[in-house]
């Protein structure tokens, strides 16, 4: 066990990139964590880390084992997890990325009453629509939305999405309804920007081939909930996702258009990192999401 602890004081330290916010966070003294660090350093007979009064600096053998730790105490926390891993038992940390917009409608709003079934278990979430890196970053799991081709991660089906071009009634009745793909510059398009700038366009499916259209509009930003916003106030047209609009769709706040040129149903996904063990904490979570999406109506609420 005096290795486990030493790989795991190792890890908070360089993470925390002082012994005494390490200490903080394992509840002893810097005193005991040097102690630790030394026996580690002493048996592996190399120099980890770099220590002074301006701070810590990793060694590159440092900064090797440091990438190895970490999914080493990963797996061995995995582990534990799994073999006690039932009802209240589940415990540890989750950290769960999920899309900003998404996260804050279907992902957080579920968080109390998944603790309620699992009370040992601490939820954090991280809300972003930059594509984040599960392992590197140390995320358990993400939610998203489209496909996964990274053959590193495991992508388990949530619910289905499409996205789909529309607008309120009044903005189609001053402006016309757009027929084809190219009368879409005609119209005032609400872009979704990303790190300062629309990623692909608009992307239709068109004679069995996909085809990304570039749009232009006199309004941008990067937040979908203010966009959303901005449509529903007449000022343009959006490309959003069927998890964001369906109640508006149902009661004819908001009305479809192109609907021919659509992709096909792209899933919400649970996505994680292959392993050899996959957490209880992860299987309950996601097992919790599929029974909320999947409950009768939950989308058109």
């Amino acid at each position: 066990m005096a290795r486990y602890t030493e790989l795991h004081s190792f890890v908070q330290v360089a993470q925390k990139g002082s012994f005494a916010s390490a200490a903080l966070s394992e509840g002893v003294t810097p005193a005991i964590l040097g102690r630790r660090l030394d026996a580690l350093e002493k048996r592996l007979g190399v120099k980890l880390m770099h220590r002074s009064t301006r701070g810590l600096r990793l060694t590159e053998l440092g900064e090797q084992l440091l990438e190895r730790a970490r999914l080493l105490l990963r797996d061995f926390d995995d582990m534990e997890a799994d073999i006690s891993g039932c009802g209240s038992m589940v415990k540890g940390n989750l950290m769960v990325s999920a899309p900003a917009s998404f996260g804050r409608v279907h992902v957080a709003p579920h968080a109390l009453g998944f603790h309620q079934e699992f009370p040992n278990l601490k939820l954090s979430f991280n809300l972003t629509d930059s594509l984040v890196d599960l392992v590197s970053e140390g995320y358990d799991m993400s939610i998203r939305i489209g496909g996964v081709t990274d053959p590193n991660y495991v992508a388990v089906k949530l619910f289905s999405n499409r996205r789909v071009v529309c607008g309120t009634p009044e903005y189609f009745a001053r402006n016309g309804r757009p027929t084809t793909l190219e009368d879409l510059a005609d119209h005032n398009c609400l872009a979704f920007t990303l790190q300062g700038g629309q990623q692909r366009g608009w992307v239709f499916q068109r004679n069995g081939r996909q085809v990304a259209m570039r749009v232009s509009g006199s309004l941008a930003c990067n937040d979908g909930e203010l966009l959303f916003s901005w449509m529903r106030q007449g000022l343009g047209i959006g490309w959003r996702s069927t998890w964001e609009i369906q109640k508006e769709l149902l009661s004819g706040e908001l009305v479809t258009v192109l609907d021919d040129f659509a992709l096909d149903d792209y899933d919400i996904q649970a996505v994680y990192p292959q392993q050899r063990f996959l957490p209880a904490k992860v299987r309950h979570f996601i097992e919790y999401l599929k029974l909320v999406y999947q409950s009768p109506g939950y989308w058109e609420q």
